[in-house]
């Protein structure tokens, strides 16, 4: 009080901060109001709160746990009975079983679809889905997108609680987001914070990036699960967080509900996910180029090549043209634009604004399916599972898909498929590259398979 007295000059500004500050307080507690909290009384006083909407959300939020086996890598020797005789080697387990705790969202309740993370599940023989209520069914695999990492698994289940879904593309930089998930095993776990960015890709995590970065704990175990708004609908799956030492450190990565929604529609209808393709590579529009091509752009994707007879080429795209739009989303770098096409359906129409002699045009290209040089042998057909399949490319050699790797003890292995052979015919049909042996497998549950080997040649019969 003495202190008041002999300095004015303080007491006055002091009283100025104390009215600051009460004026503050007052906006702290009308802020979550006016965002939409829904206010609790307490003991007389009004509070925030969020319990009413998770109230409604968390019984949708479900835990996963699953088992599997994977095959352990080994010295192709160790495979050859007659070496482990000769040393005396004892036999070694070729398997491990594998562990995953993580979330799923129930997003149809009444076929009990939940979407989760294909990380969460990936190799699992069994997949156990647990309720809030305590309750725990044997889930069924519908499909997975590991390109994207989404997964789609279905119990049996009466009652069940499903999300609503939001549109991701209207989230916005500053949004209030919960994230709900099992974290390191503990149980559901609710955490809360704001959108930190939109449309983050680049990161490597996936082969197909738009990432909504939250600063909202996500840790491990909350793969997969949800990622809601304050009306408690559904914006994003969990995923990933960005961190040297594991834990969280508030950059925290969701899959947008709109291209999760998108796949899990292919995964329930299909079972897996066919990318279409435009046949035109690209590369970032940097300012160097944006100089060097006498444009203001800063942003974009410049197309450095296109494939004769591709859907690109059959639509009018040409090489230095620059992808600045494609229905109408801004493309930002060439990144984006793969995302952007990638995440199409196969014949879906697709509208490219392009840049080109400093003049935008507009063209309409429909996506084509893949082609693939190079694939696993498992996406071609089940006795093909251990190897790697690419065209042939010496035309000394002939014309046909080389075997350019096989995993000792595979099915491929066992069926009598080694490193260098090259498959001139299925199903007494040539083949010429891993797309036509991918069409006539498909559709088969045996294969023919007429091989060269070395300076042979020798017929295998696969079922």
């Amino acid at each position: 009080m003495t202190l008041h007295n002999n300095n004015p000059e303080l007491y006055l500004l002091m009283t100025r901060f104390a009215r600051f500050g009460l004026t503050c307080l007052v906006l702290l507690f009308s802020l979550p109001a006016a965002a939409g909290l829904p206010v609790a009384d307490s003991q007389g006083e009004r509070l925030p709160t969020l319990a009413p909407m998770l109230e409604r959300v968390t019984p949708a939020v479900v835990n996963i746990a699953s088992t599997g086996h994977v095959r352990i890598q080994e010295n192709p020797l160790f495979s050859d009975p007659f070496f482990r005789h000769f040393f005396d080697l004892p036999e070694q387990p070729r398997e491990r079983q594998t562990q995953s705790l993580g979330s799923g969202v129930v997003v149809d309740a009444s076929k009990g679809y939940i979407l989760t993370n294909n990380h969460v599940i990936e190799h699992a023989d069994v997949i156990k889905v647990t309720l809030r209520s305590g309750e725990t069914y044997e889930a069924k695999l519908i499909g997975t997108d590991p390109d994207s990492d989404v997964a789609v698994i279905q119990i049996d289940a009466k009652n069940l609680n499903a999300v609503p879904l939001a549109d991701s593309s209207q989230v916005r930089v500053g949004d209030f987001v919960v994230a709900i998930g099992n974290p390191f095993g503990l149980g559901q776990t609710v955490t809360s914070g704001i959108v930190s960015a939109t449309g983050r890709s680049g990161l490597g995590i996936h082969g197909f990036e738009d990432f909504i970065q939250t600063d909202a704990s996500i840790n491990p175990g909350n793969s997969g699960g949800a990622l809601v708004n304050l009306r408690g609908e559904l914006v994003g799956i969990n995923t990933a967080i960005l961190s040297r030492s594991g834990g969280n450190i508030g950059i925290g990565f969701a899959i947008p509900i709109n291209m999760a929604g998108d796949i899990m529609q292919q995964l329930v209808v299909h079972g897996k996910v066919e990318r279409g393709r435009l046949g035109a590579q690209a590369q970032d529009l940097t300012p160097e180029l944006a100089q060097a091509f006498d444009i203001k752009y800063r942003r974009g994707a410049v197309v450095s090549q296109i494939e004769a007879g591709s859907a690109a080429d059959r639509a009018g795209l040409r090489v230095g043209d620059i992808v600045t739009e494609v229905n109408d989303k801004p493309i930002r770098d060439a990144a984006t634009l793969r995302n952007s096409i990638g995440l199409l359906r196969v014949g879906q129409e697709v509208k490219l604004k392009v840049l080109r002699e400093g003049k935008s045009q507009i063209l309409v290209a429909k996506v084509a399916e893949p082609t693939w040089t190079t694939q696993g042998g498992e996406r071609v057909h089940a006795q093909l599972t251990g190897t790697v399949l690419t065209n042939l490319e010496d035309q000394r050699r002939g014309r046909g898909v080389l075997i350019a790797e096989v995993e000792p003890g595979s099915p491929a292995w066992r069926n009598g498929l080694r490193k260098g052979d090259i498959i001139v015919s299925a199903n007494r049909q040539a083949i010429e590259s891993v797309d036509q042996l991918r069409q006539i497998a498909g559709g088969s549950q045996t294969l023919l398979l007429n091989l060269q080997r070395g300076n042979g040649a020798l017929f295998l019969y696969l079922k």
